[in-house]
């Protein structure tokens, strides 16, 4: 996993200093569903204890759209996020601004603001955006290393199956992205979709091959791809949002 620790350290840090140090209500911490999710989510819950904030524990609340309108309600206080999901919040997945980390950063901050009353606290480095593994097996067989080489081998008639969240799958910045910029389009047999958003499922499900599956879902940082046999795919063409983490906080 590339990431600088050090600066996502800051970051949540950043959270706990800018809350109250003895505030009346507890603070109600989430994050989404998934592994990654979860370990930010404890984090952001052991600084503020640490700083003798009260909290109460949401961490693995659900998926996207789930902790998204809880901090938006006020069910939540605070909780991880990426910055390029600002272009799924807004509807605005054609400005060239969420392929950008400083420019989407910017952007979601600013619009958070205007129309939520959300803040959103210095971001992690780490480029954490969705792309596509696949065994290493298959990769030999068909000489895949890019998403050009897997449109190729698709077109092809290659064996592929894809394990991938519902919410990849729909999203207009996550598959049907890749299938616009590549120039493929997956039918329902070679989909797998599964529950939540973890990528450490949908690795799992290529890596043991259930139900056919030689492919999955995966994040730029996930360290499982090439302990489990997987590979990840190069991307030439940016077209998914630049995800960079951040605890964003009502």
């Amino acid at each position: 996993m590339t990431i600088a620790k050090g600066m996502l350290g800051s970051a949540v840090l950043l959270a706990a200093l800018s809350l109250p140090l003895q505030a009346a209500e507890p603070v109600k911490v989430g994050s989404k569903i998934d592994t990654e999710g979860a370990l930010l989510g404890n984090i952001i819950l052991q600084v503020l204890e640490s700083h003798g904030v009260k909290t109460v524990n949401k961490v693995q609340l659900g998926t996207t759209p789930v902790v998204r309108g809880a901090i938006t309600s006020g069910e939540l206080d605070i909780y991880p996020e990426y910055t390029g999901n600002g272009a799924f919040f807004f509807k605005d997945e054609n400005d060239p601004a969420w392929k950008n980390a400083k420019a989407g950063y910017e952007k979601v901050k600013k619009l958070d603001a205007e129309q939520n009353k959300l803040v959103w606290l210095t971001p992690a480095p780490a480029n954490n955006t969705w792309t596509i593994a696949v065994r290493k097996d298959v990769a030999e067989k068909g000489k895949l290393t890019s998403l050009a080489d897997l449109s190729r081998y698709l077109k092809e008639k290659g064996d592929f199956k894809l394990a991938a969240s519902a919410e990849f799958i729909e999203r207009p910045d996550a598959l049907p992205a890749f299938e616009k910029a590549y120039d493929f389009k997956l039918d329902q047999a070679q989909l797998l979709s599964l529950a939540g958003g973890d990528t450490a499922v949908t690795i799992k499900a290529a890596a043991q091959q259930t139900s056919g599956v030689n492919a999955a879902m995966a994040y730029g940082t996930d360290g499982p791809v090439a302990a489990l046999g997987l590979q990840t795919l190069d991307r030439s063409k940016r077209r998914t949002a630049d995800l960079r983490s951040d605890p964003g906080r009502a």
